[in-house]
């Protein structure tokens, strides 16, 4: 069970991580909008490198917005005062496992044996 400190602790961490998201995601929406402009005059070296460069943000606002809503159920199970029990095994999840990652739902224990469980499967 946390205590009121580190409730306020952790809930102020998930906003500013959620904060720090939401201004990533605008400058992200910047970034598409502005794409088409000065397109005159470059060749093709310019054009795959603003291509690769494209792709990438695209690819990190996708993680960006898989994250926004790991945090927002998180601030939920915050709320409902479930965010440190581990959902496989109820056990109690640590603070300092909870401020390192706030989205976390797994124990250190649980979230260990699962990557063993997936390290040892083969490959397709």
């Amino acid at each position: 069970m946390l205590t009121a400190d580190q409730t306020v602790q952790l809930r102020e961490r998930l906003e500013t991580e959620l904060s720090r998201l939401v201004a990533s995601a605008s400058a992200a929406l910047g970034f598409t909008m502005d794409r088409d402009r000065d397109r005159v005059g470059r060749d093709s070296m310019d054009e795959s490198t603003e291509e690769e460069l494209y792709s990438t943000q695209l690819r990190l606002h996708d993680r960006e917005a898989r994250l926004v809503g790991k945090i927002r159920e998180a601030l939920s199970r915050l709320k409902s005062g479930g965010i440190d029990e581990c959902e496989e095994c109820s056990e109690p999840i640590g603070f300092k496992r909870l401020m390192a990652r706030p989205v976390t739902t797994l124990c250190f224990e649980c979230k260990t044996a699962r990557e063993q469980v997936e390290a040892d499967e083969p490959l397709e």
